[in-house]
């Protein structure tokens, strides 16, 4: 996993989508299905579309039209049900999921129908406003009160301009509390009493929000590498950079017994932790082939620079290490296309797919903490966290907070992540469900079911289908 949660949004801002469904009405609330008119997705899939309100508060109000595409179950006879994939991002569509489900979940599939859809979120992002994809203002960590309190000031007219030249509404109605409205409306157009879920990433936020809305509409909840808003954000990232700051440990040690590595002979650690002060000194120019050229400081290195979960051949770091030695010598062409990624995170579009579930820092004492925590135990990649100055602007109220989930009222939980980071992400969210369970990944990666990993998909397989857990404790190998 190369700092997945780190790139997700980035990654999405430029992402190429796959074509939408065909569009067939919705009767009495009912889904009408038919043929798709994306031709790559698998056999037999078919689709439909459904509306929900802009503002949930105003079911009368504005609509917008949701996609959906399933799979049916191939022994009807035996149909439990409906397992609705709930797609990362934000920003993502699950749709193309399909794909994936239709090669890796064929157990599953025997027996319940596979929905996957398009979120509000990435409708906005398939059509927000240039103004909105236009950046506020060049991100940093603000070291003083006066420069937090600038860049919020220039965040928030970003906001204000983007509000203003949205034309659907969706700007102030993209926070997960509304989404799990939309999957709500989803449940009543399949007919299902309860749903069974397939979160993964991102995804894991609006199920969250569905848990606390719906709890009695959840047959079963599959999470996997999900970050638990319900604990909020400073919590989960810390948890995450930990693991990653014991990988760069590891890094420096494969470093200093491998002939490869660019900085064998030298202490690697103590060259990348100059590198990082030279540069908020002195930015080092790079280019970007999607963000064009800019210049990388060492808040910037220290948030995506570093690979924490190489491969078997170790290629990434060999990478890492030939990038760092470029770098302290003026050349930051081998960081570029990630790092310069973190701009997008000044993205009014994109941020309003995150300000709302209270992704930011309430204020500058907020962050000047964080930022102290993350400096004092993790000396080579604590700081700030990318994701949280950008919503220092935010002008609308946070619609979905973090918070506990209720202690009652959900089934037990399965959930699986890698050792790379994101198990213990996951594991922060089952916990708070009594009987829940979640199985560890010794290996890299992220959103298993995706990569084909047989261990966590039969695990899933079984719980979703007969809602067996498996034992405290249970991993699985690395394969």
């Amino acid at each position: 996993m190369k700092r997945t949660f780190a790139i997700l949004a980035a990654t999405a801002a430029i992402a190429a989508l796959a074509p939408a469904p065909v569009a067939a009405a919705a009767e009495a609330g009912r889904l009408t299905w038919g043929a798709c008119s994306d031709t790559t997705l698998p056999a037999p899939t078919e689709c439909a579309s459904i509306e929900v309100p802009v503002n949930w508060a105003e079911p009368g109000g504005r609509k917008i039209r949701l996609d959906l595409a399933r799979l049916p179950a191939t022994e009807p006879a035996r149909r439990i049900g409906s397992v609705l994939g709930v797609p990362g991002g934000p920003g993502n569509s699950g749709i193309p999921d399909l794909k994936y489900a239709a090669r890796n979940l064929k157990e599953l599939g025997r027996r319940f129908d596979l929905v996957f859809y398009r979120p509000r979120t990435n409708l906005w992002f398939t059509t927000m406003p240039t103004i909105c994809k236009k950046a506020g203002v060049t991100l940093e960590d603000p070291r003083s009160r006066r420069r937090f309190d600038a860049q919020a000031a220039a965040m928030a007219k970003a906001f204000l301009a983007c509000q203003k030249a949205d034309t659907t509404g969706l700007f102030a109605h993209l926070d997960n509390m509304a989404m799990a409205r939309d999957m709500e409306a989803i449940r009543v157009g399949l007919g299902e009493e309860r749903l069974s879920l397939l979160a993964h990433s991102y995804g894991g936020v609006a199920s969250i929000a569905y848990a606390r809305l719906f709890p009695q509409r959840i047959r079963a909840l599959y999470v996997d590498g999900v970050i638990n808003q319900a604990a909020g954000y400073d919590d989960q990232t810390l948890r995450i950079s930990a693991v990653w700051e014991k990988k760069f440990e590891e890094f420096v040690t494969w470093c200093a017994d491998t002939p490869a590595c660019a900085l064998h002979g030298e202490d690697a650690g103590a060259v990348w932790r100059a590198l990082v002060r030279a540069a908020d000194r002195k930015p080092i120019p790079a280019s970007s082939p999607h963000f064009g050229d800019g210049e990388m400081t060492g808040w910037m290195l220290r948030q995506l620079a570093f690979p924490a979960a190489p491969d078997d051949d170790h290629a990434a770091w060999l990478t890492f290490a030939e990038s760092v030695d470029k770098a302290r010598r003026g050349d930051g062409s081998g960081f570029g296309p990630s790092v310069l990624g973190i701009q997008a995170w000044a993205w009014p579009g994109i941020l309003a797919m995150n300000c709302g579930d209270g992704r930011g820092f309430a204020g500058y004492a907020e962050l000047r903490n964080y930022r102290r925590t993350a400096e004092r135990t993790m000396p080579n990649l604590g700081s700030v966290r990318f994701d949280g100055p950008g919503c220092t602007g935010w002008p609308l109220k946070i619609a979905n907070p973090p918070r506990p989930l209720p202690p009652h009222g959900l089934p037990p939980v399965l959930g699986v992540g890698t050792t790379s980071g994101d198990v213990e992400t996951t594991r922060t969210f089952t916990q708070m469900i009594p009987g829940s369970v979640t199985v560890a990944y010794e290996g890299p990666g992220h959103v298993l079911w995706m990569m084909g990993k047989k261990c966590p998909i039969g695990h899933a397989t079984a719980y979703l289908t007969d809602l067996k857990l498996p034992a405290p404790g249970t991993t699985c190998p690395a394969e």
